[in-house]
């Protein structure tokens, strides 16, 4: 198979990260026989000083002849007084979402057993560790719905309205997504999270996907949380959990919770998958590390790379169907972690290695 990829490192640590990972993607590939062509691209801070724009035209021109797109981490201080539409994370993550029509952020939550003393819970909770996905709907309600606005009335008042709006194709297009996550694992289970018995737009999500589940996935277990309570399972006992599916904000918030009860954003890969496909039949996306650009420690060799890889790990499976060569890099990853190799956010105070060295561990490994 011929892959074309655009690469988009961006700003801080993205480059960093970025390098060190398309050997690893490379080495694999061409183990498997596989060709691919990688297009570099600036994007964000990157793209607003060699162009002007967090997404230049000719970025996006690169993604739109592309299979999919492997994304880096945009922002951060030295862009912060830019107008605010044209902000690295702003300008160029939400264009890119809505051009290619990102509807589905696929999030794992993976915390290793060898990693668990990462997390803020007690390992007694975890003692194996935690491995679930959240699959959030990303194109659509709060953030998206109109009207959208900020206005004074009469009496000197300011007013400030976003609305929520959902559709059933909206819907059954991510439950989808999560029924075929969920059938690609052991547990075969998915946790609708919504807030049904307070929302119109929850409870129809909770008839839209209840429908589809029992008429098209008899296989798949369906159960349902109220977001609150879901929002305490998941410090209480996140081991229940398997596939959780939930609209944009509640997704957006319960995945940043999922993240830091795995311990380190260093870790958390995430894929946005559209609704359009690519040359080889498979859904175009874009795939990036779930944490930033970390000025704090770019340019110093400290970044954690295993999320950018495992986001190579996650295109490979989605956007190309090359489901063992991406699981041959997850391996890797884990053989490299189990082995004591560790950047310092995981390191628990033993000696860490730097960016490089954890890059060269994982190559070594595939």
């Amino acid at each position: 198979m011929n892959l074309k990829i655009a690469v988009l490192p961006g700003d801080y640590i993205g480059p960093e990260v970025m390098e060190a990972t398309l050997p690893i993607l490379e080495k694999t590939l061409k183990k498997h026989g596989h060709e691919a062509e990688y297009s570099v691209c600036p994007v964000g801070g990157a793209g607003i000083d060699a162009c002007g724009e967090p997404l230049p035209a000719e970025t996006l021109a690169t993604c739109r002849a592309s299979d999919a797109i492997l994304f880096g981490s945009v922002g951060g201080p030295k862009w912060a007084n830019v107008p605010r539409d044209k902000q690295p994370e702003r300008g160029a993550l939400l264009p890119l979402r809505k051009t290619f029509e990102l509807f589905a952020n696929v999030r794992p939550g993976l915390l290793l057993p060898a990693l668990k003393e990462a997390s803020p819970l007690a390992a007694t909770r975890i003692p194996n560790g935690i491995d679930m996905v959240c699959i959030r709907e990303l194109t659509g309600g709060i953030y998206f719905g109109k009207p959208k606005q900020t206005t004074t009335l009469a009496n000197g008042e300011v007013e400030a309205v976003d609305t929520m709006r959902y559709r059933t194709s909206e819907i059954l297009r991510i439950t989808d997504v999560a029924i075929a996550t969920a059938r690609a694992r052991e547990r075969k289970t998915i946790c609708l999270v919504d807030k049904s018995n307070v929302l119109e737009t929850s409870a129809l999500w909770n008839k839209v996907v209840s429908e589809h589940v029992a008429a098209n996935a008899p296989d798949v277990k369906l159960t349902h949380l109220l977001v609150d309570n879901a929002a305490m399972q998941l410090v209480a006992n996140p081991g229940q959990f398997d596939v959780l599916l939930t609209e944009n904000m509640f997704g957006d918030i319960l995945s940043d919770e999922m993240a830091i009860i795995c311990g380190s954003l260093g870790m958390l890969s995430s894929a946005s998958i559209g609704a359009q496909k690519n040359r080889h039949g498979f859904p175009f996306g874009l795939y990036e590390p779930s944490g930033g650009s970390a000025p704090d420690i770019a340019g110093q060799d400290k970044a954690n790379p295993c999320a950018q890889i495992l986001s190579a790990a996650l295109m490979l499976r989605h956007s190309f169907g090359l489901n063992a060569e991406a699981a041959e890099i997850e391996a890797a990853v884990r053989a490299t972690i189990d082995a004591g190799t560790r950047t310092a956010d995981v390191a628990f105070g033993g000696n860490a290695v730097g960016t490089r060295e954890m890059a060269a561990a994982v190559l070594k490994n595939i």
